[in-house]
């Protein structure tokens, strides 16, 4: 028999304030060492070898977009950019879910985390997260900022999520498509997430808060990377999954901010998170060994991550349950990490890009109207393997400001926001390709790591920034003529391919979805970013 206490720090302002009413019993504020004991004993995962909690998320390895819904009231009907990814639901749907999540959670035990989103004090956002979970809690501790103990009785939410995996919605009685639900109230203040187990969930609901309040302080919130060397100089890394954003960021000779969520305020850079989610998919112990390590320490959880039966070893190259394999762990593991989470304005933006067309050069540099044009753009490429129902052929993707399913106002506030700040504070800007050199994916080869991570040594100690440079005659923006230890076939895609027809009418192919993109947005954006949108040949 389970005590029915509180077995952690339980602040004043308690979970009655929620309407959690008639629980079952409640866990405060869990470290790791209790997280784990609770998640064995329910047999929510295993422990991996050196000490890692392994969990199976079922059905879900990865978000689920289309079951995203944001209440329409008046405080977002004008202001939230609405669509297929922002999508209305009326404050009667949302009360009629709520309460019957409350029904659900009745008599249950559940976790609680107070922890912080924002590691400026200034703009932090303090964020409950209740779940039945441990391993779910265990996630969202590792995730966030956690409060010195000092600060926890006084504690009081700006923001709820009320988690609960296994509870289904009703879609035709909701009026939605599915199960699975996300359903975020900024009135209330309160997300529900039900019917995915997918932890990634709790931690997007929190940036998608955060980007929509985040802008009315004067605070661009960025789905980025961030370090910062020596002498303090910063730079940010935008860039959707498989560009290689957290390992071009965790470099052992520059302090880490933070892998994947920052806001740029008036005082510099802020992380938002206290951890890191990296996917872990072929990761390489010799490239990447500072994340490598993590996945055998004590209170990491590893998603979907395939275990050697015999040894628990876990295996990276084990894309069995899924290629959106992951590694959630304490910023703090990372050794080379910042203390505070800060760092001074940033010296360089950095776009990163997996063109899988292999038509892109390896580095690029940007003026101002065109970092904003590739900042609304967000551009990538699927290849097979990495999504259920590609072909072998590539596939553009375009996801606005780098992170489209996180960002609920308008695109262009964002990017003006983007381009006020590299105005005012003088940033270089860089577009740089990890894909593919000498040919398309399943012609060429992947550019080489050593290759990318020279070229940004080149840029972060400015040396790039003087080089002689010529002007790309697909995209329109400046690409060095030479950079030390790179190829000059490799600065040159053109000159990487065999077939120079084939790379002309594959350019020409990649221009075409860039123009037929901007289309959404060209109506709204200034004659300076028309100028430089890249066109069809």
């Amino acid at each position: 028999m389970i005590d029915n206490s509180c077995t952690g720090q339980k602040p004043a302002f308690d979970l009655a304030a929620q309407g959690v009413l008639h629980h079952g019993p409640l866990h405060w504020n869990l470290t790791a060492p209790f997280l784990y004991e609770h998640a064995i004993r329910r047999r929510e995962g295993e422990i991996g070898f050196g000490g890692a909690f392994v969990v199976n998320t079922g059905r879900h390895t990865g978000r689920s977009p289309r079951d995203k819904y944001i209440v329409d009231e008046p405080g977002t009907h004008e202001t939230v950019a609405w669509g297929s990814i922002n999508q209305p639901i009326t404050p009667a749907q949302f009360a009629s879910l709520h309460q019957r999540v409350l029904a659900y959670l009745q008599g249950r035990e559940l976790f609680i985390q107070d922890l912080y989103a924002g590691a400026d004090p200034e703009y932090r956002l303090p964020v409950r997260v209740v779940t039945p979970s441990a391993w779910h809690s265990l996630f969202a501790r590792n995730m966030f900022i956690r409060p010195p103990h000092a600060e926890l009785n006084g504690f009081q939410p700006a923001f709820t999520i009320l988690h609960a995996p296994e509870f289904h919605s009703i879609p035709e009685l909701d009026g939605i498509r599915s199960e699975t639900f996300i359903f975020v109230n900024f009135a209330e203040r309160l997300v529900l997430i039900g019917g995915t187990r997918y932890a990634g969930e709790i931690k997007k609901c929190v940036f998608g808060y955060l980007n929509f309040v985040l802008p009315t302080r004067d605070v661009l919130p960025m789905h980025c990377s961030a370090n910062v060397g020596s002498k303090g100089d910063s730079a940010i890394f935008f860039g959707l999954s498989g560009t290689g954003k957290t390992t071009l960021s965790a470099d052992a000779s520059r302090t880490l901010i933070g892998d994947d969520e920052h806001g740029w305020s008036p005082r510099g850079l802020f992380n938002f998170e206290g951890g890191c989610y990296a996917k872990v998919i072929n990761l390489s112990p010799k490239a990447e060994p500072e994340i490598y390590a993590t996945i055998t320490r004590f209170g990491t959880v590893l998603e979907n991550v395939v275990m050697n039966p015999r040894t628990r070893m876990p295996d990276v190259d084990d894309g069995s349950l899924t290629e959106n394999t992951r590694a959630c762990y304490p910023l703090d593991y990372i050794p080379n990490a910042s203390d505070d989470g800060l760092a001074p304005h940033p010296q360089n933006v950095i776009m990163l890009t997996c063109d899988a067309f292999g038509v892109m050069p390896p580095i690029a540099q940007l003026n101002a109207e065109q970092a904003m044009y590739h900042f609304l753009s967000g551009y990538t490429a699927r290849v097979a393997g990495t999504e259920v129902g590609l072909g072998s052929e590539p596939q553009a993707t375009f996801s606005t400001c780098f992170g489209a399913p996180f960002m609920p106002r308008r695109p262009t506030e964002y990017a003006k926001m983007l381009g006020d700040r590299i105005a005012k504070y003088g940033a270089k800007c860089w577009l740089v390709n990890t894909g593919w050199s000498g040919g398309a994916y399943g012609t060429g080869q992947r550019m080489a790591i050593g290759h990318t991570r020279g070229l940004l040594r080149a840029v972060l100690d400015g040396r790039l920034a003087n080089a002689p440079m010529r002007k790309d005659a697909n995209f329109g923006f400046l690409v060095p003529e030479s950079a030390a230890d790179v190829p000059a076939d490799v600065l040159d895609p053109r000159a990487s391919w065999q077939n120079k027809k084939a790379y002309d009418e594959t350019a020409r192919g990649l221009t075409r979805d860039f123009e037929k993109n901007f289309g959404d947005y060209e109506p709204y954006v200034d004659e300076g970013i028309k100028r430089v949108a890249v066109r069809a040949a």
